[in-house]
């Protein structure tokens, strides 16, 4: 019975995937003699969590009642109240929790308080789900870091443009709208200089409802991005382009005028400091991020051990040409046992495509997904 009403919980959750960053997807429901009497779950930053929501709803009813709640109910006053304190006054006399909250601030913090005030409080039930529906979260929350999804669309032998650059389309409509989706549950999305002046991308969310678009990020050590391009006509979202100090301030005014904002990171004279664009990121409370970048991009992304889970989209068209470009550039590795190894792998197809989904094997975002999804288990991070 706890995990059929826990369900519920997971699913009101995710009726706010994207939408609640940089705070977790928590969904809560209130049963009394075998009963839902109240439901809620968050839906969006600064607003009330599941908690009292499903208080709300309940009225009355919530006394003598048991409490599902995918995360721990905080203990903090943070943006709003704390809801142990809710859930405590309410005369609620048993809590189910999916998983402990890896926030510091809270940190089992919660479930100590309900135990102390005589609530009943079990733990650990669907932990698993709970914690796969927040693993950006729990990277962020953790690591400081955000959590990075690489996608990429390629023929079955593996090009992602012919020998001349074109690339569109090689995947049907109803892989792109996947891709739209997926642009709709992200913070940011992150390309390179070489995408931008190749294909002028707008990198917006265009759905059937609308959508929202996440926050366009630019590698761009040299400052080239075009000022008449997509990325910095479309007013949808911000636009972030990072640079070298080496780049031409003059450029950086022209772009600023444009509404973008230049950050400055380290890095070599080719190469910038990804990891440190990726924490300044998430400082920014940005807590994922979707790669729509070319070959050389993606390659540095892998060789430094910061992707998180990948997102292949292959069509059945075969391009052919030795100089036709692949999805992953870079030097390359020797051997074979030096290959980045992939795991929980899933298969889901659109129309004519199918898109393979898989995550890093020794990633961290993925290890600390996996240690948090054990009751007890936390990180250090920032607030929720």
């Amino acid at each position: 019975m706890d995990e059929l009403f826990m369900r519920r919980a997971l699913e009101l959750a995710s009726k706010a995937c994207g939408q609640t960053s940089p705070n977790p997807l928590v969904g809560a429901v209130l049963v009394k003699d075998s009963n839902i009497v109240g439901e809620g779950w968050h839906q969006c930053a600064g607003t009330p969590h599941a908690e009292i929501h499903a208080l709300e709803q309940a009225g009355k009813q919530a006394e003598g009642s048991t409490l599902y709640v995918t995360l721990e109910p905080c203990c903090h006053c943070g943006r709003t109240g704390p809801c142990s304190e809710a859930v405590i006054g309410s005369g609620v006399v048993r809590v189910v929790v999916a998983m402990t909250d890896p926030n510091p601030q809270v940190s089992g913090q919660g479930i100590t308080a309900l135990k102390a005030s005589g609530i009943e409080v079990v733990t650990g039930v669907l932990a698993d789900e709970a914690a796969r529906m927040n693993e950006a979260f729990i990277k962020w929350i953790s690591t400081g870091m955000p959590f990075i999804t690489l996608k990429t669309a390629m023929s079955l032998d593996g090009k992602i443009a012919t020998q001349t650059g074109n690339s569109k389309w090689i995947t049907g409509e109803l892989a792109r709208q996947r891709v739209h989706e997926y642009r709709n549950f992200s913070d940011a999305i992150l390309t390179g200089i070489g995408t931008v002046l190749a294909d002028d991308p707008e990198l917006t969310t265009r759905l059937p409802g609308g959508g929202r678009s996440p926050i366009r990020v630019i590698v761009d050590r040299q400052a080239r991005t075009p000022l008449d391009s997509k990325v910095l006509l479309n007013n949808g979202s911000r636009v972030i382009i990072a640079v070298s100090d080496s780049s031409s301030k003059k450029s950086h005014a022209k772009l600023r005028q444009c509404g973008a904002e230049i950050l400055l990171v380290p890095g070599t004279e080719n190469r910038l400091d990804l990891s440190f664009l990726l924490c300044e990121l998430g400082r920014r409370q940005i807590t994922t991020v979707l790669v729509e970048a070319g070959s050389a991009l993606n390659a540095s992304l892998l060789q430094e051990n910061l992707v998180d889970k990948l997102l292949v989209f292959i069509a059945p068209k075969i391009i052919g040409g030795k100089s036709a470009p692949g999805p992953i550039g870079g030097i390359g590795i020797n051997s074979i046992d030096e290959a980045l190894l992939l795991e929980d792998l899933t298969v889901e197809r659109f129309g004519d495509d199918v898109m393979l989904s898989a995550y890093a094997v020794g990633r961290g975002g993925r290890d600390v997904y996996r240690s948090c999804a054990r009751i007890g288990d936390s990180e250090v991070g920032c607030s929720r």
